[in-house]
């Protein structure tokens, strides 16, 4: 899919951005579900593209659905800028082990979050943010994995996946408060 398409793709999204005071020229994130890549974006432009995992069980923003939710996001927080690749994270804090990285596609039995953290948080009331829809509660990163050999394919338990390396690539050049559009 050629640049210019992507961008009309995403054209919608942005008014809604808008509409809600956020500049879309800024630099922002799409996570396209259909294709499982996510697109860095700045000043209109594709920067970016990294291959993910999204939800096994596809999109909603339900609590305890096991899918990743849709709609307008914001990173909320960033954890992990001095771990190594590989780190293991519990609860957000470095579990001092490095993780064993699967490049064939294998289930490992395991949703390990490693390398770097970007929380997300809803920006839509009743529909990604507050009560039991809330996206920020419902713990959803985008976050490095144990098992890069299943990137591309919907397999995770809700959050985005990625590589250790393009995950501390992004990590690197996004700052809380990022805008993330999931769709």
């Amino acid at each position: 899919m050629s640049n210019a398409h992507r961008l009309k793709k995403l054209s919608p999204w942005l008014q809604r951005l808008r509409e809600m005071g956020i500049p879309a020229e800024q630099r922002l994130l799409w996570v396209d579900v259909a294709t499982q890549q996510l697109l860095l974006c700045d000043e209109g432009e594709v920067k970016a593209v990294y291959m993910i995992s999204t939800a096994l069980k596809g999109t909603g923003c339900k609590q305890d659905s096991y899918q990743t939710p849709t709609g307008l996001h914001q990173i909320s927080e960033k954890i992990g800028a001095s771990q190594p690749a590989g780190m293991i994270f519990s609860a957000r804090e470095p579990t001092g082990e490095i993780a064993q990285i699967l490049v064939s596609d294998q289930d490992s039995g395991t949703d390990l979050i490693t390398s770097r953290i970007l929380r997300l948080g809803g920006l839509e009331p009743g529909i990604n943010q507050g009560g039991d829809v809330d996206t920020h509660d419902r713990y959803i990163y985008i976050h490095g994995t144990n098992e890069e050999g299943r990137i591309g394919q919907s397999v995770s338990h809700g959050c985005i996946r990625m590589t250790n390396a393009d995950v501390i690539d992004l990590y690197d050049q996004v700052e809380a408060g990022t805008p993330v559009i999931i769709a």
